[in-house]
């Protein structure tokens, strides 16, 4: 082992490559929050309705989660250089495309590009992080990256507050412009160059088809729900339809001879307690800024740019949460510090439930703020924590996969139990949202104390 360490030197550009893969991953977290401040505003110039709003949410999600194994994979097969580099061109190009739609179709065509190129960039963009750093560096750099995209998510609230104030919704997108140029320029002279990997497997294109088109059923039953109820004959056959494409994916994955991922990674335990934190966590997260939104500019009449300063408390509160974290993981374990956030963040939600103010409802998803970011860095920590090194894109892919899948589950049922609130009619499906959230956020508290290691007693 020492003889290793000392001829492979760290790179020396590491931490600079870190940085500047950090910021890509941030603009994709912020393209999920930012466009949630901006949603009302886009609903009235484009004549959207609620289930079209959530789906600009949703779909961009959707494509983001349901292509990112397959990103995954190809990073793998391809190089994870070549991957980032052209998931931020492409990204920047469907930014543009967004922007300047001025229809609702245009509109979610643009999402759904964006989330096909974020699909290649993410998993590549972590691949590198988990390659480019050993042992205790590598754990620091995971901890940099859950807290980037935890915060992330806040602080795109506050910006896309300030930037639909200002020149207006469509400045969420073109933001992304420049900032994606100059990546690609500094990425360019960065990153070392890397060798295409001797390989003859292919890319398992209809497996990724399988698991999207599942969670895209899935997500249209959770939406639609709000308006034609939960128990009926429709919901109920979306629902099966959903589960037989999972079922088929599965079987896809073990008779294929390139799956596109291994079910068995998946079933390890650090990595499946690691993907049902992340995708509680991301599920709460979205919900309050889905809720939060709609509350604070249908329902009190308040402007985009005070929306975004009155989050600003979540986006500190998720970065306190997210870094202090590291401090204590050595000596606490994830198991009980997974456990703790997410009862924490349950407490804010119950919060901002309970009572009808802006004062609770800051306080309140502040509170739940704190406990996610808990939560992104157990999370992280978790299931990537003792993955191998060729074993780190697909890893990155699962991981990422369920990041994004949490934000369209979330979006898709917050927006369905408080369809009526969301839509202008009355202010109780706030309550019945921010409870829901609660009540998840406290069984999956139970679930993650059950289902996560314990690396100092194993």
């Amino acid at each position: 082992m020492t003889s290793t360490t000392q001829t492979c030197d760290p790179d020396p550009r590491r931490w600079r490559i870190l940085g500047l893969v950090g910021v890509a991953q941030l603009m994709l977290i912020l393209d999920v929050t930012v466009v949630a401040i901006a949603l009302p505003h886009m609903g009235a110039d484009l004549g959207l309705a609620r289930e079209t709003l959530t789906w600009v949410v949703s779909g961009y999600t959707l494509t983001f989660g349901g292509l990112l194994l397959l990103g995954g994979r190809a990073a793998d097969l391809f190089g994870a250089r070549r991957l980032v580099l052209l998931g931020l061109l492409l990204f920047t190009a469907a930014s543009l495309v967004a922007g300047l739609a001025e229809s609702g179709p245009v509109l979610l065509g643009a999402r759904v590009a964006q989330g096909l190129s974020a699909a290649m960039l993410s998993p590549a963009a972590l691949s590198l992080v988990v390659t480019t750093f050993e042992g205790e560096e590598r754990n620091r750099a995971l901890g940099t990256w859950s807290a980037l995209g935890g915060s992330g998510a806040a602080l795109g609230v506050l910006l896309g507050g300030a930037l639909t104030a200002g020149p207006g919704w469509p400045w969420v997108f073109f933001v992304n412009a420049p900032v994606g140029l100059v990546l690609i320029v500094a990425l360019m002279s960065q990153l070392p160059k890397q060798p295409r990997p001797a390989t003859t497997s292919r890319l398992d294109v209809p497996g990724a088809v399988l698991v999207t088109a599942a969670t895209g059923t899935l997500t249209y039953a959770l939406i639609q729900a709000g308006d034609d109820g939960w128990v009926t004959i429709a919901s109920a056959v979306l629902f099966a339809v959903a589960a037989v494409l999972y079922a088929l994916f599965v079987a896809r994955q073990r008779l294929a001879a390139s799956p596109l991922m291994d079910v068995r990674l998946l079933i390890r335990r650090p990595v499946a307690a690691g993907t049902l934190l992340i995708l509680v966590a991301t599920a709460l997260m979205i919900t309050v800024f889905f809720l939060g939104t709609f509350y604070l500019q249908n329902g009190h009449g308040y402007g985009a740019l005070v929306t975004g300063l009155l989050f600003l408390p979540v986006a500190l509160a998720t970065m306190v949460g997210a870094n202090a974290v590291g401090r204590f993981m050595g000596a606490v374990g994830p198991r009980l510090l997974g456990f703790l956030g997410l009862l924490v963040a349950g407490a804010g939600m119950a919060a901002s439930a309970l009572w009808d103010s802006i004062a609770a409802l800051v306080i309140g998803v502040a509170v739940a703020g704190a406990g996610t970011g808990v939560v992104f860095v157990v999370a992280s920590a978790t299931a990537l924590g003792q993955i191998e090194p060729h074993e780190a894109g697909l890893a990155s892919g699962i991981v990422s996969t369920f990041h994004e899948f949490g934000a369209t589950l979330g979006a898709a049922v917050v927006s369905s139990v408080a369809a009526t609130s969301i839509q202008g009619t009355d202010t109780n499906g706030f309550s019945r949202g921010f409870a829901t959230g609660a009540i998840v956020a406290v069984a999956a508290a139970v679930l993650a104390l059950a289902v996560t290691p314990n690396p100092r007693a194993e």
